[in-house]
């Protein structure tokens, strides 16, 4: 079953098409890199994928079914805004979270403490949100997204504003990921991140689809435009 389908979706706020006919299916297990440059309607997508806006036409399916209420527990979304509690400390930001998308108390204790501990920050569990650096609280949104342990994990711009130590962190954990057969969406406009974590590829400008296919693909049609460099 795949995970997402995505079939003839359009999507205009007022007088501008933010998506224009757009379709494709993301596969179970894969990483499927949504890409395109800033403004070019991916954000968008990602919205009508979790539902939080809905499409003026076409049809998405997620696990083979119209999105569920039942079924938004199986996904991990972070936004391109991130948001945190900044009153609550680190550790009752997870808790509470988790418990938003059904985690037992239990499974949430062991979880937290194992990628607190994984991305350093267990030191950091009893701090308030608003005493962490931007890196960190973009650590901890992270971990938030994945602590339920969900099926599909949707991410818009997981590395926009972290230096290159929590960058290599954050693509460590979505290739952990991949090896837990999770699926994972990633939006971004970075294509040297989709080269290295990327099974297939949707590249959309100005609503449209440019290209689509399996990354190896693409590279193999449009190679004639390399430019290949020996140096000693």
């Amino acid at each position: 079953m795949n995970a997402a389908e995505v079939s003839k979706v359009s999507k205009s706020f007022g007088e501008v098409e933010a998506v224009k006919d757009v379709s494709f299916v993301v596969e179970s297990d894969e990483v499927f890199g949504l890409i395109g440059p800033n403004g070019a309607g991916k954000t968008t997508v990602i919205r009508m994928l979790m539902e939080v806006i809905k499409p003026d036409s076409g049809e998405i399916r997620i696990f083979g079914e119209t999105l569920q209420e039942s079924t938004k527990n199986k996904i991990g979304y972070l936004p391109e805004e991130r948001g945190l509690y900044r009153k609550l400390t680190v550790r009752e930001s997870l808790f509470y979270l988790a418990a938003l998308k059904g985690a037992s108390a239990s499974v949430t204790r062991d979880r937290t403490k194992g990628l607190l501990e994984r991305t350093g920050m267990l030191p950091h569990q009893n701090k308030r949100i608003e005493e962490l650096s931007k890196g960190m609280a973009q650590i901890i949104q992270f971990i938030t997204t994945i602590l339920h342990n969900p099926e599909l994990v949707i991410l818009d711009e997981p590395f926009y504003g972290l230096d290159p130590v929590n960058t290599k962190l954050i693509k460590d954990l979505i290739a952990e990921l991949k090896r837990q057969g999770k699926t994972i969406i990633l939006s971004t406009h970075m294509m040297n991140e989709v080269e290295e974590l990327c099974d297939r590829i949707l590249m959309i400008n100005k609503g449209q689809t440019v290209l689509y296919g399996g990354l190896a693909e693409i590279k193999s049609r449009y190679r004639k435009n390399s430019v290949f460099i020996e140096a000693e």
